[in-house]
């Protein structure tokens, strides 16, 4: 805008100089400015449009840890070159740049380029909208237009895999408890009855078929290992997170000697989810049911179900779950504890210090649930110390796990707190 005004101001000189003098030199210097002006418009207004602008995005989640890669490709449209287009992208993932300059596009042909970036925060977020820029050579006007149109990513809890971690065993309840028909395939087959449309061939029972002359297919029940379920603390008062001199300060290996792997950012609330997301991987992946249960703004409730379509509900869940709850652990135990049968086993994930969540851990201990216990040590978060707790459940029988900063989580996870 400033060089337009430069020029304009010229044109009224020569304007001016040329009414004045009466010389033609002026004149033409004036015309000059004017088709000067003229041209770079037009310039400029035909650098925007005919432009067509494509966004391919391999998949609409992601995972920390791990890269999401994107395509674009600007195709020109029309018969004039594109002396330079500016691609500027406002996607909300963080760390992901996607904006690119493209230089001297000839007509009818298209310029292409990817982005891969290392999702390194959980959550939902919102890929574009994207705005293009062009001008003229002479930096007179400049143009731009919003593409509105934008697409959601998830990005998932980093998991890890756990090479050694106990499965619960179950109590076998009896009686009617177990007769439950599930569409799930189980060691229990419970009778048989006839095929129809929509039933898996794996399920057809090949001897009773020969023998009635028609498809015959079995159905099964629910195998008398216990549930699974997750209690995640999200007690916003009990989560604890280090800075980022703290962190530095506290890691006892030189960077330059630290191994090329995504580490989990300095917070009680990231290592609790990474538990909570590698534990259900660990359990669904064997095919035990699994369930979810946590207190953040809302009740977050997922019944215990098996398989993958259990696991992507539970990592959807955990990727916008956030530590901003006001109901304590001991609470959140005392209410959802009771609605629990016998030899239900639950997995306690919690940075809290606070002695009423043992007593609630110990009272589910007696009442038939078993208990195991994944202490995130907040100490090393720079919060209040949890290490006595996870040294009294160890002692009282509780099979416990402690994490603490800059732990690996396999490791953590594989090895019982003695």
């Amino acid at each position: 805008m400033h060089r337009l005004r430069v020029v304009l101001l010229l044109t009224l000189f020569n304007v001016v100089a040329g009414l004045i003098t009466g010389r033609s030199l002026f004149y033409h210097l004036a015309y000059l400015c004017v088709a000067l002006v003229l041209l770079a418009f037009l310039w400029a207004w035909v650098g925007i449009n005919w432009v067509h602008l494509r966004r391919l995005t391999r998949a609409r989640r992601a995972q920390v840890g791990r890269p999401l890669e994107e395509r674009f490709a600007v195709r020109n449209n029309s018969s004039l070159p594109k002396l330079w287009l500016e691609v500027r992208d406002h996607s909300t993932l963080p760390g992901h740049y996607a904006s690119h300059v493209v230089n001297a596009l000839p007509p009818h042909q298209e310029r292409t380029w990817t982005v891969r970036t290392i999702c390194t925060q959980r959550g939902r977020y919102t890929l574009g909208p994207i705005t293009l820029f062009s001008g003229d050579p002479l930096g007179l006007f400049h143009f731009y237009r919003r593409l509105e149109p934008t697409s959601s990513l998830v990005v998932l809890p980093a998991t890890v895999e756990l090479p050694a971690f106990p499965l619960p065993t179950g109590l076998l309840p009896g009686g009617d408890a177990l007769r439950r028909r599930t569409h799930h395939i189980t060691t229990n087959a419970a009778t048989v009855r006839d095929y129809v449309p929509g039933d898996s061939f794996n399920r057809i029972h090949w001897r009773s078929t020969a023998r009635r002359d028609r498809l015959i297919v079995k159905e099964f029940e629910l195998d008398p290992l216990s549930d699974v379920w997750i209690f995640l603390d999200m007690h916003h008062a009990v989560h604890a997170q280090l800075t980022q001199l703290q962190a530095a300060a506290a890691d006892s290996i030189p960077f330059w000697l630290r191994p090329r792997r995504f580490r989990l950012p300095p917070s009680t609330e990231e290592y609790s989810i990474a538990a909570a997301a590698s534990l259900a991987q660990h359990f669904l992946r064997r095919d035990r049911a699994l369930g979810l249960v946590s207190y953040s703004q809302r009740r977050e409730i997922i019944q215990a179900d098996r398989g993958e379509r259990q696991l992507a509900k539970i990592l959807e869940t955990l990727a916008v779950l956030q530590a901003d709850g006001v109901i304590p652990l001991h609470a959140l135990i005392r209410a959802e504890a009771q609605q629990l049968i016998r030899g239900t086993s639950i997995i306690l994930i919690t940075p809290s210090p606070n002695l009423e969540w043992v007593i609630a851990a110990r009272q589910m201990e007696r009442a038939g649930l078993r208990v195991v216990a994944v202490v995130i040590e907040a100490g090393s978060f720079g919060g209040s110390p949890t290490l006595p707790l996870a040294s009294q459940l160890a002692a009282t029988g509780i099979p416990t796990y402690l994490v603490q900063y800059n732990t690996p989580l396999e490791q953590a996870l594989s090895q019982p707190y003695q």
